[in-house]
């Protein structure tokens, strides 16, 4: 199920006992700030040989305030992405809303995001299969793991294998989520690779003040339960200063934290790994 992420991490080191990460910030904010947490984030992720895809959304469509920041302009933020992957030699994840979406988004990127709250949309699901990209469908807050073998076969009736799903969290009472660790496992049982997205899953979303809250002391402790249940990739939102960044900072984790985490996370991975080898 995994053979596609070898030609997406094509030049860099990939380990399949392993873990590979997508991270970045919420949303193209500038080509300056892009350049710079791919460059940061690719740099730590190559020495500590962790397949990296660097995230950022060209457009943010779901704002719980009509003023909140959407972006800097799709053609002049799409080309932003396609400057990272060309610097960094690094492939590019972004969120895409509506079928016509697919055909503009996918000449600038490697991967196709459905945000959770649109994973039942086929139009989107064919649009986004039909480009041939790797398609990354995030879990909605609504379902369970299980249910998203039906989105996973829809890709599949495009024929495209190349698909990824991402736990995000389920929506539990008012304004929380809650992760169900099952559902990595239950995932991974149909076919395709499981990310675990550590930072959405800590939204409080739709406050009362129109700005989406978070905990993002606990990144960490759900990261390491991901890739203690083994998760096959983290998604990790972070920003230089996410008290400034433009989408999310609530529930960011400070750019200067990742490797310290990351490092951690190997440890976790390789004790797994070794009590898991007869040898």
């Amino acid at each position: 199920m995994k053979s596609f992420l070898k030609t997406l991490f094509q030049g860099q080191s990939y380990d399949p006992r392993s873990f590979f990460l997508l991270a970045g910030p919420c949303v193209v904010e500038s080509e300056k700030g892009v350049m710079e947490i791919a460059s940061t984030i690719s740099t730590c992720c190559r020495h500590l040989q962790i397949p990296y895809v660097f995230k950022a959304s060209y457009r943010k469509a779901n704002r719980t305030n009509s003023s909140s920041f959407t972006g800097i302009g799709d053609q002049q933020a799409l080309e932003i992405l396609q400057n990272v992957r060309t610097a960094y030699n690094i492939p590019v994840v972004t969120d895409i809303h509506t079928a016509e979406e697919a055909k503009l988004a996918a000449p600038h990127v490697d991967v196709l995001q459905i945000p959770a709250f649109l994973c039942r949309q086929t139009d989107l699901l064919l649009a986004a299969a039909e480009t041939g990209k790797v398609v990354n469908i995030k879990k909605g807050q609504f379902l369970s793991g299980p249910a998203m073998r039906f989105a996973v076969e829809k890709i599949k009736a495009a024929r495209n294998e190349k698909i990824l799903l991402t736990e995000r969290g389920t929506t539990f009472g008012y304004q929380d989520l809650v992760v169900d660790y099952r559902n990595i496992p239950w995932m991974q049982e149909i076919g395709v690779p499981v990310v675990m997205d550590v930072t959405h899953a800590l939204q409080q979303p739709n406050q009362t003040t129109g700005v989406t809250g978070g905990n993002p002391q606990l990144i960490g402790t759900l990261a390491k339960a991901a890739i203690a249940t083994g998760a096959d990739g983290l998604f990790i939102e972070t920003h230089p200063n996410p008290s400034l960044a433009k989408s999310d900072g609530a529930n960011m984790l400070p750019l200067h934290q990742l490797e310290a985490l990351l490092k951690e996370l190997i440890k976790i991975r390789k004790a797994i790994s070794a009590n898991e080898d007869p040898q």
